[in-house]
């Protein structure tokens, strides 16, 4: 990238944010804070009101403001890529803020930019497998909410349904962290119900209300706990040996069933998963009859027995 090139990428980057450190803009360039500080020095010299805050970094003062941004080929091909992948992995609150979104930037491109993406559109297509958890008498639109109240440290209200013990409760939690994992968004926050940090899951939400209430978030350090959730402290090491011919069947099915690595051993490959939900991946082996066995845990062996059974005295 060309000096000038980066000049003007800067000066998007700092019209982006309050404020951005130089080491974020030399990190993004992969340049020396000396060449930062000298492409700013550059920005003040050509008329950009430049202003800094010691320990904090630099920012634009208010009432400047850059001509409208325009996307190259390649930029607006990478948002209609990432479009399309949010689209599948977000609620409907945000698949129509984003359908919005997007007639806006497209009304924007030029015309060879438009016809770029017309071009590639109905090409490209993110294939979702179903989610046999999912839900769908649930509203699943709460997402856009979430996000208000963490950008004002709102509480907020909601009835909640359990999946674990198939009840609902109503729960006033201030939310700390949107994360999605495990093919679903989660809100973490304290619940002031239990008086701890919990994790809910956005599509089991049944009704939620913001409220006028402020918190101060500097009172919950969760990075820990989210932490414990993504790694899985809950989670059970699954080893199976599956046959050559399934290996090449399943070959993208087992990473969402948490598939760690893999060795080839006596002409089948054994496999080790990290599962949060033994029921779940024992319904998922059936499926492959004769041609996986379970090597650990016993339990799993015994949950895939217990369905065998059950399937042959219903259709006996």
């Amino acid at each position: 990238m060309n000096r000038i090139d980066r000049l003007t990428a800067i000066l998007i980057q700092l019209q982006s944010k309050k404020v951005v450190k130089a080491q974020e803009i030399a990190k993004r360039f992969d340049i020396s804070l000396r060449t930062v500080y000298r492409d700013l020095k550059a920005l003040e010299q050509a008329g950009v009101p430049l202003g800094a805050e010691a320990g904090l970094g630099y920012f634009i003062l208010e009432g400047y403001n850059l001509p409208p941004v325009k996307f190259s080929k390649e930029e607006a091909g990478a948002l209609l890529m990432a479009a399309k992948l949010a689209e599948q992995q977000s609620d409907k609150s945000i698949k129509k803020n984003l359908e919005n979104a997007l007639y806006k930037i497209r009304s924007a491109l030029k015309m060879e930019e438009r016809d770029y993406l017309e071009s590639i559109e109905d090409n490209i297509e993110v294939i979702s497998l179903p989610n046999p958890t999912s839900e769908t008498h649930f509203p699943d639109h709460f997402l856009t909410d979430l996000q208000i109240a963490l950008s004002q440290n709102r509480v907020v209200n909601f009835d909640y349904y359990s999946g674990y013990n198939q009840s609902q409760s109503n729960r006033d939690v201030e939310p700390l962290s949107l994360c999605y994992y495990s093919r679903h968004w989660h809100l973490i926050g304290y619940c002031r119900l239990r008086e701890a940090l919990r994790d809910f899951r956005s599509d089991r939400i049944v009704k939620l209300h913001l409220k006028e209430q402020v918190f101060d978030v500097s009172r919950h350090q969760y990075s820990s706990y989210l932490d414990l959730l993504v790694r899985g402290s809950d989670l059970q090491e699954v080893t199976i040996k599956v046959t050559a011919e399934l290996s090449r069947y399943i070959s993208e099915q087992k990473y969402l069933m948490g598939f760690i690595n893999s060795q080839w051993l006596d002409g089948g490959e054994l496999m080790k998963f990290m599962s949060g939900d033994l029921q779940s991946f024992a319904h998922w082996l059936l499926q492959f009859s004769d041609q996986v066995s379970v090597v650990a845990p016993d339990s799993l062996k015994q949950r895939v027995v217990s369905l065998i059974e059950k399937a042959y005295r219903h259709y006996r």
